[in-house]
């Protein structure tokens, strides 16, 4: 009689130990809704919705010429300390260049999801952060430089393999 009383309550510890590590949120910690850079909350875009800058309304989407989309004015919504676009090295204003365009990149790995794994940049739903390679000079691989960016328009930059983040002050 004792073991049919231990299996709810085992099964109650379970959910409640979900919802403390996972912080309320979908499978493996991953967010639901996503929060605007407004403050607001957007309903999660369903299976085989368009994503990515384009479908989000991005600031740097054109205005109907072949002229290269220019940078608008970023909101640091993360907090992390900034690097302005013009301090970057050549090789990441380049690869901004790339991103604005559409690609096309140079590694099969770029323009991928970014896990944000680390969980230095502001968590959003996975698919939300994708990543860009900044060839190092010298390298004979990838490098540890990259670009990441989110749906919202916001870019940061990693000269050391994600030990940390700097925002990009875009046009600047």
């Amino acid at each position: 009689m004792r073991n049919r009383n231990v299996l709810p309550l085992l099964l109650t510890v379970l959910v409640v130990l979900g919802l403390l590590l996972f912080g309320g949120t979908g499978i493996l910690g991953q967010l639901t809704d996503r929060t605007t850079p407004e403050g607001g909350v957007s309903a999660t875009p369903g299976p085989g919705a368009a994503t990515g800058p384009a479908a989000q309304g991005s600031p740097f989407a054109g205005s109907g010429t072949d002229a290269a989309p220019q940078p608008q004015a970023q909101v640091n919504p993360s907090g992390l300390p900034e690097v302005r676009e013009s301090a970057l090295p050549p090789e990441g204003r380049r690869t901004l260049a790339l991103i604005r365009a559409g690609g096309p990149y140079s590694y099969r790995q770029d323009d991928q999801t970014f896990g944000n794994f680390e969980r230095i940049l502001p968590r959003r739903d996975r698919g939300y952060y994708r990543e860009y390679t900044v060839p190092t000079p010298g390298e004979s691989d990838r490098g540890a430089r990259r670009i990441v960016a989110g749906d919202g328009g916001e870019k940061y930059y990693t000269d050391d393999h994600y030990e940390t983040f700097r925002f990009i002050a875009e046009g600047s």
